[in-house]
């Protein structure tokens, strides 16, 4: 399979995916298998094994609605085995440095931001685990046989709460439409894959417990979203959502 980025991409960025989605293959993390560069001289991306007969998990809800329990608890169980894996530092990067370099280098938010960020930033440990950094339940592939990660690029290691803080706000924050047009599936089944995937992961259905645990994951989020919103948009959020995110590094 061919994947190629877009005309306009950097070619570094395609060799930068490559070579990570070659790492983590070689760690032992269940992935398609990545061959080698290519391009079509517009366009620059990387051959990767097919998996025949595949399909995303947010695919299976989509066509099989009544087994969204059934399959968040296996993407809880993969996200579980995925951050308790110890990462190879030598090869991967460290997402705590990531967003750190995007806050020293970029001017996308104002300074009273860039410094509760930054500020935040002090506090987070850089532990080895391994991260997907773009974790969402569309990033898992199956064949029946086989499920495997896919969408590499931003795989790191750190404290897992990177991971989980993105996720949040997809399953809460994201757009009915948009969630509709990139997972296939309605805003209401990703609330509910949350709801199922959250006590399991945190291992509790106590709701003290995990209101506490959802209010770790604010100031990730916040540090987070402005770094994938440049990654995304290529543009600094607007004005009123950064004010308004910026409460959560209270």
């Amino acid at each position: 399979m061919a994947k190629l980025y877009r005309p306009g991409f950097e070619a570094d960025r395609a060799k930068a995916e490559f070579l990570t989605a070659r790492a983590v293959f070689d760690m032992g993390i269940p992935s398609p298998k990545p061959y080698r560069m290519i391009t079509d001289g517009e366009r620059s991306g990387a051959e990767y094994e097919l998996i025949k007969n595949k399909r995303s998990y947010t695919r299976i809800i989509s066509q099989e609605p009544e087994r969204l329990e059934e399959i968040s608890l296996k993407f809880t169980r993969m996200a579980l085995e995925l951050h308790a894996k110890q990462a190879n530092t030598t090869l991967l990067g460290s997402y705590k440095q990531r967003i750190e370099r995007f806050y020293r280098e970029k001017n996308r938010v104002p300074e009273d931001y860039k410094q509760r960020a930054l500020k935040f930033l002090e506090t987070v440990p850089d532990t080895p685990h391994c991260l997907h950094g773009d974790l969402h339940i569309g990033n898992i592939i199956t064949d029946g046989k086989r499920d495997l990660w896919i969408d590499l690029g931003e795989f790191a290691y750190g404290a897992p709460e990177w991971d989980l803080a993105q996720l949040w706000t997809m399953c809460h924050n994201m757009p009915d439409n948009r969630v509709q047009h990139i997972f296939h599936i309605t805003h209401e089944q990703m609330k509910a894959h949350w709801d199922i995937f959250f006590p399991a992961y945190l291992g509790t259905s106590d709701p003290q417990a995990i209101d506490e645990a959802t209010k770790r994951l604010l100031p990730y989020y916040a540090a987070k979203v402005p770094y994938m919103f440049d990654m995304i948009f290529n543009a600094p959020m607007p004005d009123a959502a950064l004010q308004k995110n910026m409460k959560n590094f209270c």
